[in-house]
């Protein structure tokens, strides 16, 4: 029986899938990771067949009524050969509900040709004359703001996981990304990860933060020896880096449950994992991390600082089931403040009030 998939799409995640054997999989959805969550959202609430699922540490609770747990499903040494804590990542509630695939931070890549010299910090990139291209829709942008309140001393949500976002800091952070963009091109307010990747390769700006993934383009392209990683800018509380997991699911209405065992098997053992690190990505499998070997001294560093920051600065999302509702309530306020729609108050306040909300509405 073929197993039928739901693939995140795009350049940072296409190369795995080309090891797919002939026949082994049928593949349902490949798309970027808003659609394919809308996409399976539906298919799963119509109880439609899906064998395995692309998801993410961050969305899988959301997914949770769907997904089959995967403690008892996958192989302890399969797992044990993964790193413990983007295991953990992929637990909500004490359940495996998925396992994962890489860990994703960001690294800042900057044209040397252009940059003198990278801003440290977030105050000195704003006050500074470089272009600094950014997601501006979706959870892209909903990351820089979470990345930028927690810089500089704040919090999305206090120890009882209610939200705390009207506060100095989130509007401090919305006003810093609408000076970002307004000497940005125009059409940033439309760009989702790939489209930031692309106007940095294409020369439209200065800089931009990038997952690991993106590494093979930039290795590629006719920039490569000018594009140079940094570690990304920090607050005045600290350095950080909106993170998590993107994860492979069994959801509940997989009809080939033995198929399904086994693709997870191959897509989380060795070979394929370091498949994935080979285009960039930072894989979940420790031992195929650790054979990577850079291919020059680009490389070099910018596996230095992806692993420094993985160590130092990671943040990550509270587990929350109705996130995925916060976060698209979020992301649309903050983009109405970069289209001179509301003030960075106006904003902060309406995510607020979104956020609580969601959370006072019956799951």
């Amino acid at each position: 029986m073929t197993v039928r998939v739901a693939l995140v799409g795009g350049p940072m995640y296409d190369h795995l899938y080309e090891a797919f054997r002939p026949g082994e999989v049928e593949v349902l959805v490949h798309a970027d990771h808003p659609t394919l969550n809308r996409e399976v959202a539906r298919m799963l609430a119509a109880g439609e067949r899906i064998d395995v699922l692309a998801t993410h540490s961050k969305y899988a609770p959301s997914q949770a009524q769907w997904l089959r747990p995967l403690g008892d499903l996958v192989d302890a040494g399969v797992i044990d050969a993964l790193a413990p804590r983007a295991v953990s990542l992929c637990r909500f509630e004490g359940v495996q509900l998925c396992l994962p695939r890489l860990v994703d931070v960001r690294v800042l890549w900057v044209r040397s040709d252009r940059v003198d010299r990278s801003p440290d910090t977030w105050e000195a990139l704003v006050d500074s004359d470089m272009v600094f291209g950014f997601p501006g829709r979706e959870s892209g942008l909903f990351g820089g703001f979470f990345e930028l309140v927690v810089g500089y001393g704040g919090e999305l949500f206090d120890a009882q996981l209610r939200p705390t976002m009207a506060t100095a800091e989130a509007e401090h952070a919305i006003e810093m990304l609408c000076r970002l963009a307004a000497r940005a091109p125009r059409d940033l307010v439309d760009w989702h990860y790939d489209q930031v990747d692309a106007a940095l390769l294409d020369g439209r700006i200065d800089a931009a933060a990038a997952w690991p993934g993106a590494w093979g383009a930039i290795r590629d392209s006719d920039l490569a020896d000018r594009l140079v990683p940094h570690l990304y800018p920090a607050g005045p509380a600290r350095r950080v880096s909106y993170a998590g997991c993107h994860a492979w699911a069994i959801p509940n209405s997989c009809d080939d449950l033995d198929g399904a065992v086994a693709l997870l098997r191959r897509l989380l053992g060795a070979d394929l994992q370091a498949l994935d690190a080979a285009g960039g990505n930072i894989c979940a499998h420790r031992d195929a991390l650790a054979q990577v070997a850079p291919g020059n001294e680009v490389d070099r560093r910018r596996l230095e600082i992806t692993r420094r920051t993985i160590d130092d600065a990671m943040i990550t999302y509270p587990p929350l089931a109705r996130f995925p509702e916060i976060e698209d309530a979020g992301w649309s306020a903050i983009r109405d403040a970069l289209r001179g729609q509301l003030s960075p108050r106006a904003a902060a306040r309406a995510i607020q009030s979104a956020a609580e909300q969601v959370l006072a509405r019956r799951p």
